[in-house]
């Protein structure tokens, strides 16, 4: 008997060893990654051994991992059946949950573990990357910190707590808690030091909060511990964005050039593909646009429906003001992608260029649909909510010339959208003025009303209509005033003003006395350009009720030589002829002729930040001609020195000295000074959303 026993039990250690042996194979191909064929390995062997719980626990991870997470899930819901009570069979079940994204399933699970063995690594590891993949990153720390403890150092829970740390630190920038992210980010590289994902993400974290300097900073700390050439590619792609938001545009280029000219066979695609972005946006900066269409066409012929190539030539357009096939990539790119953070975003940017505002709003808040509270967004938004905001703007300056007159004046205007195309305008203007030798005193008040309607996104009309009172030495009146106006985009790059103004002539106290009135024809047209030139004309023909007329031609030609801040230099040419002359009365040369050479320096209020300055200086010089007289030497000065308080506040100061004649209606040597300030008000928001 005793040798019949002896004799099973060395039948089952052989099997049982030999099945040891057998499934060892099988292990292998799990460990090294090799999932097809560890799932046909214990396939195989389940179909000699159906109810073996190993064989089992094996397959589903196989099967799990090699991508068909729904089946893996059922194959450990019937281990659980069969084994209740078995805590590793618990927990290939609640690793299956993640697999199939069913956190909150999952979190419920990893509780219930947690609670069961509270030592467990891998119940404690599963719950961190549980609820980190819920967001909840504050717990999820607390879990993987449990799981460092009961195995300290274990490289995958490492792995774990440092992406926890991206995770919540990514969480507190898309909720501009700008601080706390940079807190998360500085502690996750005190953990691992000169880590390359944390390092790259506090660059960005940098370059979101305008920390341009501090940015720089850290991709040079990635240069410094980079070890392969991807990592220093990487850093002059960073290198030239901070440059770019820096302003200088030359810069941004020939350092992205150094990194596409490093780019390989051996270059990762990844890489590859953000080197050839970043230096086609180079070019792109700097305007080198044929250089730019040549690389965009290359890769339109290799990749043709890619989305990052149908946003560079979506931005190439921008920039060229092709609007309309700018859109075209922009609805392709959503086509492609409905949640495309570029498609839905650059898409609002080219709508607002085209006037049609309440559907740049939608696709702004589209964008935000998908991401919740992202920066870009939320300032396109509140950028297009103050176009459409109330304002008051009011100045007051004083004026004083060679002629001995002088004049103080006040001028109020209040501007009330009531949708994205119709506006209520409202003006009153006061003006006293004496000439100090004959003291002759006159007192002008105007009042005027009226409306800003979007006839089409290209077309809008602009009209105002109301009364002046004037008290005048020996003439008390009230006359009608009126401006009505076309602003119209014809064609890219141009814009065309048409209109017609009622005016009184109230430059002195003189002229206010003599009850002049000007019906003014008039059309401004101005021509850009891509590269970088620009021209401007305005003409006017005069008829007064003194029988008088006047034709006035003036045309600039400019060049921009810098963005950020404007500078721009040109000449200037301008030309006035009366029908009548009477300079005993006001400037009114049968033939008046001057040109100019100028500079104008411009940081333009409307790009300014809250809490810092904005300036504008133009300095010009050249000659007049008066008739037949000799030519005289003419110069021009013209300033503005401004802080902007917040979002809704502003002030400057401003003044202007000139000798050119044309700049008054007497002809004399001119100077203003003068405070303005603007406030917007507050008001409902007039932007809708589309269906």
């Amino acid at each position: 008997m005793n040798t019949k026993y002896l004799l099973l039990f060395s039948f089952l250690f052989i099997s049982l060893f030999c099945f040891s042996q057998n499934m060892k194979e099988g292990f292998t191909y799990l460990e090294t990654g090799k999932y097809q064929q560890a799932e046909n390995f214990f396939k195989t062997v389940l179909k000699e051994y159906p109810n073996n719980k190993t064989a089992r626990l094996c397959y589903g991870r196989a099967v799990g991992l090699n991508g068909n997470s729904v089946e893996a899930k059922k194959i450990f819901s019937s281990l659980v059946q069969d084994f209740p009570n078995d805590f590793e069979v618990k927990l290939n079940y609640g690793e299956s949950l993640l697999w199939n994204n069913e956190f909150n399933l999952a979190k419920a699970y990893y509780q219930k573990l947690v609670i069961e063995n509270a030592k467990s690594f891998p119940a404690l590891l599963g719950f961190a990357n549980t609820l980190s993949n819920l967001k909840e990153y504050e717990k999820a720390l607390v879990y993987v910190n449990k799981a460092l403890d009961v195995s300290p150092g274990n490289p995958n829970a490492l792995t774990s707590k440092k992406y926890i740390y991206l995770g919540y630190a990514y969480q507190k920038q898309q909720s501009q808690q700008y601080t706390e992210a940079e807190k998360l980010l500085q502690k996750c590289l005190s953990l691992f030091a000169n880590d390359k994902d944390a390092l790259l993400n506090l660059a960005n974290l940098y370059l979101i909060m305008n920390e341009l300097d501090k940015a720089k900073a850290t991709y040079d700390t990635l240069l410094e511990s980079s070890k392969n050439t991807e990592d220093k590619v990487i850093v002059l792609n960073g290198w030239s964005l901070v440059s770019h938001l820096k302003g200088k545009e030359k810069e941004a280029l020939k350092t992205s050039q150094l990194a596409f000219d490093s780019l390989n066979d051996a270059t990762g695609a990844s890489v590859t593909q953000q080197t050839t972005e970043r230096y086609i946006q180079a070019l792109i900066w700097n305007k080198k646009y044929s250089k730019a269409t040549g690389l965009i066409d290359e890769l339109m012929k290799k990749q043709p429906n890619e989305n990052w190539v149908l946003a560079l030539r979506a931005t190439l357009n921008v920039y060229k003001s092709n609007f309309k096939k700018s859109l075209a990539d922009y609805n392709q790119i959503l086509a492609n992608d409905s949640t495309s953070f570029d498609g839905n975003l650059g898409k609002a940017n080219v709508l607002k260029a085209l006037g049609k505002y309440d559907e740049a709003f939608t696709s702004a808040a589209n964008t935000l649909k998908f991401y919740n509270n992202q920066k870009d967004a939320t300032n396109f938004i509140k950028q297009l909510q103050m176009k459409f905001t109330p304002f008051y703007e009011g100045k007051a300056s004083y004026t004083f010339d060679n002629g001995d007159n002088e004049a103080f004046s006040v001028q109020n205007s209040v501007e009330f959208p009531l949708s994205t195309r119709l506006k209520l305008l409202g003006n009153y203007n006061y003006r006293t003025t004496n000439n100090t030798v004959t003291n002759n005193k006159a007192t002008s008040n105007d009042f005027s009303a009226g409306l800003e309607y979007q006839l089409l996104p290209t077309v809008t009309f602009k009209g105002t209509v109301g009364i002046t009172s004037a008290k005048a030495e020996t003439n008390d009146f009230t006359q009608l005033l009126t401006d009505l106006s076309l602003n119209i985009k014809p064609f890219k790059l141009q814009t065309l003003d048409i209109g017609y103004k009622r005016e009184i002539q109230s430059f002195n106290a003189a002229l206010l006395d003599r009850e002049i009135v000007q019906n003014n024809l008039y059309a401004n047209y101005n021509v850009s350009t891509n590269f970088n030139l620009g021209w401007f004309t305005q003409y006017f023909y005069t008829a007064q009720n003194d029988d008088n007329s006047r034709h006035l031609l003036f045309t600039s030609l400019y060049y921009n030589i810098l963005s950020k801040p404007s500078l721009k230099v040109g000449v200037n040419y301008q030309y006035i002829t009366f029908e009548k002359q009477v300079p005993s009365i006001y400037f009114s040369p049968e033939k008046f002729n001057a040109g100019e050479v100028f500079l104008n320096l411009i940081k333009d209020e409307a790009v300014t930040k809250p809490t810092e300055w904005f300036y504008e200086l133009t300095a010009a010089t050249g000659l007049q001609y008066i008739e037949d007289q000799e030519r005289q030497s003419t110069y021009r000065f013209q300033g503005k020195l401004g802080y902007k308080f917040s979002d809704r506040c502003l002030v400057n100061v401003f003044g202007t000295r000139s000798n050119i004649a044309s700049a008054t209606a007497a002809g004399f040597t001119f100077t203003e000074v003068g405070v303005r300030v603007k406030w917007w008000f507050g008001g409902k928001n007039v932007l809708k959303t589309g269906n």
